[in-house]
């Protein structure tokens, strides 16, 4: 009973350094999850901007950044179109430093790192031959992680995960060994259900962020059967990081009906 009272302590201690956030606003698409963060925002700002610099610098020293003129202006087009809707999100993403640039590799890959600092991979655009709204459905989900502050959240979870098994095994006398499994069994236990939560409400933001601004929502359909053809399938839901392509295609079925009037508001003006 004393071990199980003093690991709940330790516990309640990390929870008591989170603080709950709204990092954005519901939109259309009713994403309104609150959130428990440890790391600062101005922390991993600093830090992603600092990695993005690293990795951009990297690349140029390889002859791998933005190499294409046309491939370059084609994913800015799209980025300046999908940043203004960002907005409906969150206000103040309008005020951050965005950089947009393309690397040459034949990974089928995107990413946003928090702050706005947006990387396309080349092997994304021609493997799978995007059409414009469908570069909008991946890079307006790579946004979405941004706004939402995934990357702060699971930074978070990890700091106050790696503290309570730290204290715990201190407190059981085990092992770096046992430390190591426990982290695993955490990992299992809550780290891929919050990650498969991260990719739908990323998806259903980033279909909103697209059909606002003037992408066919549909896309989003079509972008992850194709993302499913290129990988073979998935295997199942909770072993993934991921959704199933079965159950992401149905999400974001439904949530393309749903923003289809902003779509087609976009093409009144």
């Amino acid at each position: 009973m004393k071990l199980r009272t003093a690991l709940l302590l330790i516990v309640m201690s990390v929870l008591a350094g989170c603080e709950t956030v709204q990092t954005t606003q519901g939109g259309a698409v009713g994403v309104e999850r609150t959130q428990r963060m440890s790391i600062s925002a101005e922390q991993i700002n600093a830090a992603a901007a600092q990695s993005y610099q690293q990795t951009m610098q990297q690349a140029q020293a390889k002859g791998l950044l933005n190499r294409d003129a046309n491939q370059l202006n084609r994913v800015r087009a799209v980025a300046t179109r999908l940043i203004p809707a960002a907005g409906v999100f969150r206000a103040d993403a309008l005020k951050w430093v965005w950089e947009v640039n393309v690397i040459s590799s034949k990974e089928i890959n995107a990413w946003c790192m928090p702050g706005g600092k947006i990387a396309v991979y080349t092997g994304l655009m021609e493997s799978l031959q995007l059409t414009d709204a469908e570069l909008a459905a991946v890079m307006g989900h790579e946004i979405a992680h941004a706004l939402r502050e995934h990357g702060r959240e699971k930074a978070s979870q990890q700091a106050a995960q790696n503290a309570v098994i730290g204290i715990g095994a201190a407190v059981l006398g085990v092992g770096q060994g046992a430390a190591s499994l426990a982290n695993l069994a955490a990992q299992v236990t809550y780290g891929l259900p919050n990650s498969r939560e991260f990719e739908r409400e990323a998806d259903r933001i980033g279909i909103e962020l697209a059909a606002r601004a003037g992408y066919d929502p549909n896309a989003a359909v079509t972008l992850w059967q194709k993302m499913g053809r290129a990988s073979g399938g998935s295997g199942p839901a909770f072993l993934s990081t991921h959704p199933t392509a079965s159950d992401r295609i149905s999400d974001l079925q439904k949530y393309a009906v749903q923003v289809m009037p902003l779509y087609q508001a976009t093409q009144r003006r």
